[in-house]
């Protein structure tokens, strides 16, 4: 699927220096920068929702060392 992606110049300039600096396309640096966001929201929803399930759970004992 194609896409338009619109950058200011600085941004532009940036794009292409990273680019030429990984010897990679400004498309692959754009991809990979989109891979690993997603890698990274995927971790941090895990944590969540683990988070979610353990703290009801252990609340009491952690109140516990907190004022310990």
């Amino acid at each position: 699927m194609a896409m338009t992606l619109r950058l200011t110049e600085e941004e532009n300039r940036r794009l292409t220096a990273l680019a030429a600096a990984e010897g990679r396309s400004k498309q692959e640096v754009v991809r990979s920068a989109l891979a690993e966001r997603w890698a990274r929201q995927q971790k941090e929803q895990q944590l969540h929702d683990v988070m979610q399930r353990v703290l009801p759970r252990y609340r009491g004992l952690l109140d516990r060392l907190g004022s310990a």
